[in-house]
């Protein structure tokens, strides 16, 4: 979606134009059920440990804090489950599809592509 695309679509729901504007400002981008230090879900956790290890710095969003971007998130990507991963504002996919990547090599390689900074794993 180009950026006026973007734009158009978030400009009348301001949840997502919250989303929008997060994943854009960020290099790194977890939608998750609670927070990088303490996930609420196994799922969410999984993603935090993935990240954590490739070295990828992200900024968590917890989606329970309101019901809206809970249900706002699953629409702006059309992705029913969460968490949802972003990297440089497109969509990666969610825990399994994070978890499959990483097994492959294929997470940091995308990061790494991306330019997306990695500390130490």
């Amino acid at each position: 979606m180009s950026d006026q695309a973007l734009d158009t679509a978030t400009s009348a729901d301001p949840v997502h134009a919250f989303i929008g504007k997060t994943v854009s400002e960020h290099d790194v981008v977890l939608f998750m059920k609670g927070t990088p230090d303490a996930p609420r879900c196994g799922f969410s956790s999984l993603a935090v440990q993935i990240l954590d290890h490739v070295g990828a710095p992200f900024v968590g969003v917890d989606v329970l804090q309101d019901d809206g971007l809970r249900d706002g998130i699953k629409a702006f990507t059309d992705w029913p489950t969460i968490p949802q991963l972003y990297v440089k504002g497109e969509f990666v996919g969610g825990s399994d599809i994070v978890r499959e990547m990483f097994q492959a090599g294929e997470l940091t390689a995308l990061m790494v592509e991306k330019g997306v900074p990695l500390g130490e794993a």
